[in-house]
């Protein structure tokens, strides 16, 4: 199968989705996950196979995307929503490689041939020289690599970032870090932010330190992609979370730390007052 959904067993198979798409697989059923579909690693090999001819995906595939596509516009309420289109590449986001920016990620795609493009853009980036590096000074193979791509509903995010479940800076397991900024999480994913700090205590639940700085530049969606701005002067140096949404982000990494069984570096983002679950991936930076 070249299409799976998330509830679909294949979308809990890593060596059918990759890292990412069989992580989201696994929590979609118990957390705020939105929906989603995979292309399978053998919509992958099948468009090696052509790609002796042109970089195009076959026809057929290009049509069930854009069915899929359309599918994914049912479950949204709306004929045209707004997708992240990710690499999700077997070895990807596992115990012992992040590979986090080694991959393309495409934001804010709209329609079907689009995300047939964005698709064909996340594969090749397999072959890019940094990923193609990473991989080396990872000791993984080059020549064999194989990528999944997950399709996912854009959340328009008022606040997003990423939480660890434990502090990997002091090593600290009763502790966890959150950093957040206005709008996408791509500011803060890609480092082009300093962003807001949060360290909670997990056993009491309170607030250790609040570190809030002034945030001056934000990724809003915008046209047929993302765009960072400036984040409007009022709002640069007040902080970017509640407490409460600061304690509810840290009830989340929690959570997903004890299913996983080990712990985690999560993506996620505020909407309207919904917590949403973006990406779940252990931390491979802890001794």
């Amino acid at each position: 199968m070249e299409i799976v959904w998330l509830d679909h067993p294949w979308s809990r198979d890593v060596k059918k989705v990759g890292g990412k798409g069989a992580s989201l697989g696994r929590l979609a059923d118990g957390y705020t996950v939105p929906p989603a579909f995979n292309l399978t690693v053998d919509a992958f090999d099948r468009w090696g196979e052509c790609r002796r001819n042109n970089d195009d995906p076959p026809g057929d595939m290009v049509v069930a995307i854009a069915e899929a596509y359309d599918r994914l516009g049912v479950l949204c309420g709306t004929d045209d929503p707004a997708v992240a289109v990710r690499s999700s590449a077997v070895d990807e986001d596992g115990s012992d490689n992040s590979f986090a920016g080694q991959h393309d990620t495409f934001l804010n795609v709209r329609g079907g041939d689009a995300v047939a493009r964005a698709v064909v853009r996340c594969w090749a980036s397999l072959d890019g020289e940094v990923a193609i590096d990473y991989r080396r000074q990872s000791g993984l193979t080059v020549d064999d690599a194989r990528m999944a791509v997950v399709v996912q509903q854009m959340v328009p995010a008022d606040i997003s970032g990423v939480a660890f479940s434990v502090n990997p800076v002091a090593g600290k397991l009763d502790e966890v870090v959150i950093n957040s900024n206005w709008g996408l999480g791509e500011s803060v994913v890609s480092g082009t932010v300093t962003p807001d700090t949060y360290t909670v205590e997990k056993s009491g639940g309170s607030i250790i330190s609040a570190q809030i700085v002034n945030k001056a530049k934000m990724t809003v969606s915008r046209g047929a992609g993302a765009e960072e701005v400036d984040v409007p002067g009022i709002m640069r140096d007040q902080p970017s979370m509640s407490d409460a949404q600061v304690l509810e982000v840290t009830r989340l990494a929690e959570s997903l730390e004890q299913r996983e069984r080990h712990p985690v570096d999560v993506e996620w983002a505020f909407f309207k007052d919904t917590l949403y679950l973006l990406q779940c991936r252990p931390i491979t930076t802890l001794g």
